[in-house]
């Protein structure tokens, strides 16, 4: 599992620094996460294959992390997309969309399916043979939720000098590798914990978003392999992180503790802040690994 940060910026994009946007690589899926302004230039900089993105998912609708969808959508068009797009987000996503695209008379020439959230309650808003998204419900000033991206167990794996000893051909790899037995050819049958060894256990990566302090999601989150929480402030401005909805490093950091998740970043951070080595000093107070977010950043789940 990769992530890689496309913008990290609260509220507005900065010379050096973009609004929120990530794209998470996990078992061979390619997914967006939010998509702020300039998300579709940070792709191009990093040499992203904009036809490999078959799904996205936006925490809420405040600009700075969605309004860099339509112009994505658009360059798909451009580029000849024929593969289907997938967008999860809040209710009226669709309606804000549509309409842009009725208005600029620049319908996709691929399909574009909306799957539209509206739920208080965490669901499963997508699922396949490898990997599940959850919602997490967040509490922000609009209709907000993060995204538990969760891998399932994968297949056994061949331990080949076993395999080798015990005659196994290539047509029987398969059969071992979904715990099956193997019968030789003298007709025994050699058991699936000699020739195999477990699959690894599979990761977990926690997008929370735009939302204050909410330790009730901490069920929702425990154990994940990786975490990230918005820390738009710092403690010294924890009023204000109160009265927008938002978080403190701090408070990030507190909530990585309580799920016991592997590492925490922190991301979102507000303009006002230039050096930012104050966010990681306050976080360690209460969790440790924590790693601030960089545009361009690539992290190794």
């Amino acid at each position: 599992m990769k992530l890689t940060i496309l913008g990290c910026n609260a509220a507005t994009p900065r010379k050096n620094a973009q609004t929120t946007a990530q794209l998470l690589e996990i078992k061979g899926n390619l997914i967006l996460i939010d998509c702020g302004e300039g998300t579709q230039i940070q792709l191009r900089k990093l040499g992203i294959k904009f036809a490999r993105i078959q799904h996205i998912f936006i925490s809420h609708l405040h600009g700075d992390h969605f309004y860099g969808l339509i112009g994505l959508i658009s360059t798909f068009r451009l580029l000849g997309r024929d593969a289907d797009l997938h967008i999860y987000g809040p209710k009226g996503i669709k309606e804000i969309i549509t309409l842009q695209l009725k208005l600029a008379k620049s319908w996709t020439d691929y399909s574009l399916y909306f799957h539209e959230l509206e739920s208080s309650n965490s669901e499963v808003v997508f699922e396949d043979e490898k990997i599940s998204v959850t919602t997490i419900p967040l509490d922000h000033r609009v209709y907000t939720n993060g995204y538990l991206f969760k891998e399932k167990i994968g297949p056994r794996k061949i331990n080949i000098t076993a395999a080798k000893e015990y005659g196994v051909e290539v047509c029987d790899m398969e059969n071992l590798k979904s715990g099956k037995d193997f019968i030789d050819s003298n007709g025994n049958t050699v058991s699936n914990a000699i020739l195999t060894t477990d699959p690894d256990a599979p990761k977990s990566y926690a997008f929370c978003s735009d939302t204050a302090f909410k330790e009730d999601i901490v069920p929702l989150i425990s154990e994940a392999s990786m975490l990230y929480h918005e820390s738009t402030f710092l403690d010294s401005h924890k009023d204000l992180a109160a009265k927008t909805k938002h978080s403190t490093a701090a408070e990030a950091a507190q909530i990585a503790s309580k799920a016991n998740v592997g590492g925490l970043i922190l991301g979102h951070y507000s303009t006002r802040y230039g050096d930012l080595s104050a966010f990681v000093y306050e976080a360690k107070q209460y969790f440790d690994p924590v790693i601030l977010s960089e545009d361009g950043k690539v992290i190794d789940i």
